[in-house]
């Protein structure tokens, strides 16, 4: 008797109010627990993410970015992602985190400069060039046509237009002063009005017909790379073609969408 009288007391006197405190602090700590082995899990899930957008970004800025420190940056913003990241309010987390994470490795390329002073006017004067033949003849250069317009190499054309994709990359993300070769002429999206809406239309139907207007080859290597999300060996792998000569055809295709893009701005 006496024995459940003092349980009595145990549950329903001075000792009692605790419980509810208690059992609220058990519940804290299993959800703490339970939350932390979901953001084990969604960074362990999440890691070929960051190599994946580390050889996207390092395939536009080239092999003079230290891969390792874009790694541990990309890295980084994955562990800040899975901490931050609230389903309720989110997308979902492969979204969330690949935005983060490309993010940080951005970021880390702040601190360098990768583009020579020199080449933004050999970048003007291949353009020129292509423009100048387009006018003559009717039609786009071949690769080696341009080069012998501009009187340099086949070899020195591809290591320009490689250092043209690398401005155009760095311009668009705020990390060079140099002009952007595509990214001026699409409008901003920051709280669009009808007029943003309709350029932004005008833009991206002028870049599918300059898209169109590409070699086969050079579309083909556009779609998998941006369209499919391929890396440029990933693309190399399915077109049998080494990765430096993928990286040559997808800076090639990027400055004769920016050129003709740019002579329809220029005329408008």
């Amino acid at each position: 008797m006496t024995d459940g009288a003092d349980k009595t007391a145990v549950k329903d006197g001075p000792h009692g109010d605790q419980a509810p405190g208690l059992r609220a602090r058990i519940s804290a700590a299993y959800a703490r627990q339970a939350r932390e082995a979901q953001e084990e899990k969604w960074i362990m899930d999440h890691i070929p993410l960051v190599h994946h957008i580390v050889n996207k970004v390092v395939g536009h800025v080239g092999a003079t970015a230290e891969g390792e420190d874009l790694v541990s940056a990309g890295t980084l913003g994955l562990i800040k992602a899975a901490k931050s990241y609230d389903p309720s309010k989110d997308a979902v987390f492969k979204t969330y985190a690949y935005i983060r994470v490309r993010g940080a490795v951005i970021d880390e390329l702040r601190g360098s400069s990768f583009v020579p002073a020199a080449v933004h006017n050999q970048i003007r004067r291949i353009r020129e060039a292509y423009l100048e033949y387009q006018s003559i003849h009717g039609r786009a250069p071949e690769d080696d046509e341009l080069a012998a317009e501009v009187g340099i190499s086949s070899q020195q054309l591809y290591r320009t237009l490689e250092e043209a994709r690398r401005q155009q990359f760095l311009s668009i993300h705020g990390l060079s002063d140099e002009e952007p070769m595509l990214g001026s002429f699409l409008p901003q999206d920051d709280a669009p009005g009808p007029a943003d809406e309709a350029e932004r239309r005008e833009t991206l139907e002028r870049l599918s017909e300059a898209i169109a207007d590409l070699p086969e080859r050079d579309r083909l290597i556009l779609l998998l790379y941006y369209e499919r999300d391929l890396t440029m060996k990933e693309t190399a792998a399915v077109l049998g073609i080494t990765e430096s000569r993928v990286s040559q055809l997808h800076a090639g295709a990027l400055f004769k969408l920016a050129a003709k893009l740019g002579a329809n701005h220029e005329q408008r």
